[in-house]
């Protein structure tokens, strides 16, 4: 039959035990949440470089449609 002082080791142990995994637990999921943050990270980056991109050549297109009309339009004014 078990005593107390054998009944309170068991306890202590599995206190320990118990302590452990919730140690690890929390480790893990601070690894998964780590992982996901720097995912999130790069595809925003990723997204915004992809967006510049877009942007810039938008722009380049813009001006030289820009250029070409202004130049259209000075030639046939001085012709």
């Amino acid at each position: 039959m078990p005593t107390r002082s054998t009944e309170a080791k068991s306890s202590e142990v599995r206190a320990r035990a118990d302590a452990s995994f919730r140690k690890e637990e929390r480790a893990k999921d601070g690894a998964k949440a780590m992982m996901e943050y720097l995912a999130h990270s790069r595809m925003i980056r990723e997204k915004t470089e992809r967006l510049k991109a877009l942007r810039l050549a938008k722009e380049a297109a813009d001006k030289k449609a820009e250029l070409a009309e202004s130049g259209t339009g000075k030639r046939q004014g001085r012709t």
